[in-house]
């Protein structure tokens, strides 16, 4: 554990807890308040009584005692049998017994979370608040929208999984290709607002649900893509920020402080989804990152593979990240022609930033000092922000 124990907790177990708690329940609200209740009871007895051999089973079994105590207060003698009867069986009775006797029920959520009668952002958004225990303005701020019209969209959701009579539950065979792409797509998004925001649980939590994955399915190239692809990224995570927390960009990273085990494992899930000659967006991003792995990266043959993504997949943010390929293969007068045929994203941070970027490498830096201006209008606190500011203040 880590100096804030019980952040450290909640980090590791929240999804887990609630996964569990709605399984027994059926009430995604109940289960998420008697998880964080568990945690307020967490903050106030831990420090003084120290902290339970495991956390995780502590905490599933003061959440659900805490359901118990509310099924009795507020449900139907009819409701509240079935589902104390549930909860009575879920969880150990002792604070360090390994929590590990109660089922892991992530996967189920994610599905759930992923129906398809749920638009694309709900499914993230949902997934995010419940499995990866994220607030709400950290969601927002993850889809780039209000905290309001994002927790409205929360509640939206719940209402509609228990409308819909939505089961909790992994799909049967047959069904899972269709539901596949929103799980991917989900779990990616959790590793980037892990990634983005330096919060290795979340990273490691989306690593750790792409390997259930591809134990589900193994035969599955989209799901071996993905897996690859966090992994490699995953690798430069230690060389991403100097010792100072500022950004270090792709080409001044020390290559020899990568995680090797990281792009050995990655590189052979990519050759093996290759194989399988059925390719997808994941499979050629992580094609693209392992051409980053060598002592310099393949630009040239990066190029060609986002050739190839934008014929599977046209978008615009595809477009934007292969004028940067341009520029480092054929020098950035390419790639800012590139870029700036780029359409739709006149409100993207990066494509402001990138263009900023070629226009200093060509000697224009009123322009680029203008670009920077735009991209720093975009660009919420953190990282990047401090390093759009030291640019523009070198200019």
């Amino acid at each position: 554990m880590t100096a804030d124990p019980v952040a450290e907790a909640f980090r590791e177990e929240f999804g887990r807890a609630v996964s569990i708690l709605i399984r027994a329940l059926g009430d995604f609200d109940l289960a998420e308040d008697a998880v964080q209740e568990a945690f307020a009871v967490a903050a106030e007895r831990w420090p003084r009584d120290g902290v339970p051999t495991s956390p995780g089973a502590w905490i599933v079994t003061t959440a659900r005692n805490r359901a118990i105590d509310r099924l009795r207060r507020e449900r139907t003698l009819e409701t509240k049998r079935a589902e104390l009867a549930r909860l009575t069986e879920l969880a150990p009775d002792e604070e360090d017994d390994d929590v590990s006797t109660v089922p892991d029920e992530r996967l189920a959520l994610i599905f759930t979370c992923c129906h398809p009668a749920l638009s694309v952002d709900p499914q993230g958004a949902l997934t995010l608040r419940l499995l990866g225990g994220l607030t709400t303005p950290e969601i927002a701020r993850a889809f780039l929208t209000g905290e309001a019209t994002m927790a409205q969209r929360l509640v939206r959701a719940k209402h509609k999984i228990r409308a819909a009579g939505i089961p909790f539950r992994v799909p049967p065979d047959d069904a899972l290709p269709e539901r596949l792409e929103a799980v991917l797509a989900t779990v990616y998004l959790i590793f980037n607002a892990g990634y983005s925001d330096v919060r290795n649980e979340l990273s490691a939590e989306a690593i750790r649900l792409g390997r259930t994955l591809t134990r589900l399915m193994p035969d599955e190239p989209e799901a071996l893509g993905l897996l690859a692809l966090m992994l490699l990224h995953d690798s430069r995570r230690g060389t991403r920020l100097d010792d100072q927390g500022a950004i270090v960009l792709l080409e001044d990273q020390d290559r020899s402080r990568w995680d090797e085990a990281e792009i050995e494992e990655g590189r052979a899930l990519v050759e093996s989804a290759l194989r399988r000659r059925r390719p997808g967006r994941y499979q050629l991003q992580a094609a693209i990152a392992a051409c980053h792995t060598g002592e310099t990266s393949d630009w040239p043959q990066i190029v060609l593979l986002y050739d190839e993504l934008l014929a599977l997949h046209p978008s615009p943010v595809v477009e934007l990240n292969r004028s940067v390929a341009v520029a480092m293969a054929a020098g950035p007068e390419h790639g800012l022609a590139a870029a700036d045929a780029v359409t739709g994203l006149e409100d993207y941070r990066y494509l402001h930033s990138t263009r900023a970027d070629l226009l200093l490498r060509l000697g224009r830096d009123d322009e680029a000092r203008a670009a920077y201006a735009r991209a720093l209008e975009l660009t919420p606190e953190g990282a990047e922000r401090e390093f759009l500011t030291g640019r523009l203040s070198s200019l």
